[in-house]
């Protein structure tokens, strides 16, 4: 969501900052701003929409100054205007912030009755008014900050200028992170690590509750209740380069054609571990738990639903799965003797977190499946099984989700080994399927893109379109409605096709694509059925399939894509690849955002 820079330097660093919220774009935003300090003054300019218009205001009002904040908002109160957009100023503060502050609409209104008047529609406004009340109180800088923060509910990453301070930011985090850089007579400050990596690759991370003054040669850290506190600092393994789309044109066709690759890159690290038992790197017992639970938001969590077929299938271990926003506050009776595993490509899901958080209150072993092996769900996983799909800029995942996947799988035979529920023989076969899969997803790739293409000239001319499953294949249908609405803004469900007859079937006419995800697999019979249903009503149907499903189907559809036949526990990935590249041209077509869609984040960082 939301991005933070902040630069304590020697030299001008308005265009340094700008440069830093480039590597931040990934996250989705809709407005951006720049506040430094020049000649004892606080100056700021602000643009809604793109960086490009930041950086066009700044070309037409260059800003000085060896110090400054810079920020990237996703607009959570008041719309995406250049009014609302950060940083805030009130009576020589400056703020940017990441988060909600939950308490925000009472604390305005003390405020305001004692006089304070408001410029913009957000929370973070509050937080502006309350330091330079501080301040006129007599309170120091410092003494300000925690005075505010004592105030405050909700979560936040914050930097802070003081205009009579031209020589520290002042930074504090709970819940989003941040992250401070260590440079060569200048700091840094940073939403995550990737933004700082262009400065300095040695980082100290804050933990929720710190507060820091930070200047040009370090940085002092206090906790919630104001004692100083040590934190470590870690050398950084993010890419100081940006990402780029080569000759792709987009991100995400890009990410999509690199799943053959950082699949290999993903099963490389887990089958060998697979074949030796390596239990050191699993780093979970699975012979000794008695259940698993699961939790992560949006296709994460639907990775997670795929997995939980897995691990119930092959290695029998009863799955507790749920979206992380409702998971923690159902109060599942979860045993401490049972393991958890949360799911998050960027590792900063706020609503993961909160549930890992409460599984390890409850005493449970924690895993962390994540691409950013540096994220605070990384940092406070007991156990972290990456992903390596490598960054993944656009917004709709999709090499991550395939690499979730595999790690799962990887997972899955690992626990039914470890639980004796397979076979040496059975293992052995599952393994060598992992193995096919790079070859076969490019195989796919190399040869659907064209039918892809037509095929998705004519979804672009529709409003809804309804995606069906079974087994693995019903979190896919729920995928591929999720990727087709995020970049195209069609309206999609996607429903277990059992569940057709029970309420769905009501929308079957000749305008309603129905997208059936049936591999001819033990649930094919069942799945052609409900196929049967939707031809009766006139439905249009889009069989994706393999070649012996084909041909056992008989129906006469809108458009039948034919893929390799695969083995069960390999096919979500395959059968991914298609979904993905529907969804990515029907948006080509209709010309929106693919990297960047409305209102959508990448790294969702609130509740």
């Amino acid at each position: 969501m939301c991005g933070i820079v902040g630069i304590v330097g020697q030299q001008p660093v308005s265009e340094r900052l700008v440069d830093a919220l480039k590597r931040l774009e990934y996250r989705g935003y809709d407005s951006a701003g720049i506040a430094t300090i020049t000649e004892g003054t606080l100056h700021r300019r602000r643009a809604e929409g793109k960086l490009v218009n930041l950086e066009r205001r700044l070309k037409e009002e260059p800003l000085g100054g060896t110090i400054g904040i810079a920020h990237t908002r996703w607009a959570t109160h008041g719309p995406p205007t250049e009014r609302n957009a950060h940083p805030h100023f009130t009576d020589g503060v400056a703020v940017v912030h990441n988060g909600i502050i939950e308490n925000f609409a009472e604390l305005k209104d003390e405020l305001a009755a004692t006089g304070a008047e408001f410029q913009t529609d957000t929370d973070t406004e509050v937080l502006a008014h309350l330091l330079a009340r501080h301040r006129r109180e007599g309170m120091r800088r410092g003494e300000a900050v925690h005075a505010m923060l004592k105030s405050v509910r909700g979560a936040y990453a914050l930097a802070i200028l003081f205009e009579d301070d031209p020589s520290t930011i002042i930074a504090a985090r709970n819940g989003p992170p941040l992250a401070i850089g260590h440079g060569d007579g200048e700091m840094f400050l940073g939403s995550d690590a990737i933004a700082l990596a262009p400065f300095t690759n040695e980082i100290t991370y804050l933990i929720d509750g710190d507060w820091a003054v930070v200047g040009r040669t370090g940085a002092d850290i206090f906790d919630y209740d104001g004692h100083p506190v040590a934190r470590p600092r870690q050398t950084s393994v993010a890419v100081a380069t940006l990402a780029n789309k080569g000759s792709h044109r987009h991100f995400m066709e890009k990410e999509i054609l690199e799943q053959p690759e950082v699949i290999a890159d993903a099963l490389g690290h887990y089958i060998n571990f697979i074949e030796n038992g390596a239990e050191a790197v699993f780093g979970i017992d699975f012979a000794k738990i008695p259940s698993l639970a699961i939790s992560a938001c949006g296709t994460a969590y639907l990775a997670g639903l795929i997995g939980k077929y897995w691990f119930e299938r092959y290695a029998r271990l009863p799955v507790e799965i749920d979206v992380a926003s409702e998971f923690r506050y159902r109060e599942i009776p979860l045993s401490p003797q049972s393991a958890a595993l949360f799911i998050s490509q960027s590792g900063e899901t706020a609503d993961t977190l909160a549930s890992l958080r409460y599984c390890k209150q409850l005493g449970l072993k924690i895993g962390a499946v994540v691409n950013a092996r540096e994220s605070t769900i990384a940092r406070e996983a007991d156990v972290v099984f990456p992903i390596l799909a490598g960054p993944e800029i656009g917004v709709a995942s999709t090499k991550a989700f395939t690499c979730q996947l595999a790690a799962l799988a990887a997972l899955a035979i690992h626990a039914a080994k470890a639980r004796g529920t397979v076979t040496e023989d059975e293992v052995q076969a599952l393994v060598e399927s992992l193995a096919e899969m790079p070859r076969l997803m490019r195989q796919v790739l190399d040869s659907i893109q064209p039918e892809i293409e037509l095929l998705s000239r004519e979804l672009s001319k529709c409003h809804h379109v309804l995606y069906l499953g079974r087994g693995t294949n019903f979190p896919l249908a729920m995928e591929g409605a999720l990727k087709l609405k995020e970049i195209s803004y069609i309206h999609a469900e996607g429903y277990a096709a059992g569940e057709l007859k029970h309420g769905p079937i009501a929308l079957i006419d000749e305008n309603m694509p129905v997208i059936v995800i049936a591999p001819h697999d033990r649930f094919f019979d069942k799945t052609l059925s409900n196929m049967q249903e939707v031809a009766a009503r006139g439905g249009r149907i889009i069989l994706i399939t393999d070649g012996k499903g084909a041909a056992a189907s008989k129906l006469d559809t809108m458009h039948t894509i034919v893929l390799p036949a695969t083995d069960e526990i390999i096919a979500p990935m395959i059968f991914s690849l298609p979904i993905q590249l529907l969804a990515y041209h029907t948006a080509l077509f209709m010309g929106t955002d693919l990297d960047q869609p409305r209102n959508l984040a990448k790294s969702v960082t609130v509740e």
